[in-house]
């Protein structure tokens, strides 16, 4: 088994580091908060890395779950130091396809291969390895590293050349925001309604409006826990990402304009840091 190192330990690397340090390939791992690195090191008895640099030379993949496009970007020049030729670069994080284009270019002056491949499942999906991966690149590289990606993800799908992962994401994300604000509007409009919301969550996911939002989320929103999940702050973001894209296209996405509000809300109120069905809490005024 390839030797991987893993950069970023948020909510989602830390699950994805779990799973790949009982599979034993997790050889190194790196976080820009060490001592939130160090606490998951002495859990999975697995070393921290001194540095990017340092993880970079001493395994074969190096996997990034990071927040944002300029920390990618950030982490992809350190790599560029001291990264073997041959060494592949995977990132699961959500970024605009135009900064995986550029972390590939950048990486292929190395000859190290890229791919980007953002993934969907949240925080229950990092934990039991049941993720679905988008994936862009060479599909070459991508049956190399499989083995790898098997032990995070339940689904691999490519997508085509750099860029086309995130783009696939992007659309993912759109869809999961028009999925919030039906659920949450429903669930609000159900209890003006004055009906037994317990009921109608379990009737209504069993039918054709049943999504995995509303089976996973229906429930606690109703009961006002909103731990994350999905923080409403990460799917801010990604809408910001999606918005950008489509302008360059000239496409319009109403919805996402004003999931964007709403949850600008949210997180002028403090609620920025809470799970995406925090939205219910505007739907309820």
């Amino acid at each position: 088994m390839q030797q991987v190192g893993l950069i970023g330990l948020g909510a989602m690397g830390s699950g994805m580091a779990d799973n790949l340090a009982k599979a034993g390939c997790l050889y190194r791992i790196w976080n820009r908060t060490h001592s939130k690195a160090q606490l998951l090191a002495d859990k999975l008895q697995v070393p921290v890395a001194d540095s990017v640099q340092q993880l970079a030379a001493d395994v074969d993949v190096v996997i990034l779950c990071v927040s944002a496009d300029s920390d990618v970007l950030a982490v992809i020049e350190q790599l560029l130091d001291d990264i073997k030729p041959g060494t592949v670069v995977i990132d699961t994080s959500t970024v605009s396809r135009a900064t995986a284009i550029t972390a590939a270019q950048l990486l292929a002056a190395k000859q190290v291969p890229f791919l980007d491949a953002p993934v969907s499942g949240g925080v229950e999906g990092a934990k039991n390895a049941s993720l679905a991966m988008m994936v862009g690149g060479d599909e070459k590289v991508l049956a190399q590293v499989k083995p790898v990606l098997e032990l995070i993800a339940e689904r691999m799908t490519y997508m085509g050349a750099n860029g086309s992962g995130q783009g696939t994401k992007a659309v993912n994300q759109v869809m999961a925001a028009g999925i919030n604000q039906a659920v949450t509007e429903a669930l609000a409009f159900a209890q003006a309604e004055g009906l037994p919301l317990e009921k109608v969550i379990e009737v209504v996911a069993g039918g054709a409006a049943g999504n995995w939002f509303l089976q996973h989320r229906g429930l606690s929103m109703w009961q006002a826990r909103y731990q994350p999940g999905f923080k409403v702050v990460l799917h801010h973001k990604d809408l910001m990402i999606c918005q950008s894209m489509a302008q360059e296209n000239a496409a319009k996405l109403p919805l996402v304009r004003q999931t964007i509000a709403d949850y600008q809300t949210l997180i002028d109120a403090g609620f920025g840091e809470e799970d995406i069905s925090a939205l219910y809490r505007l739907k309820q005024k």
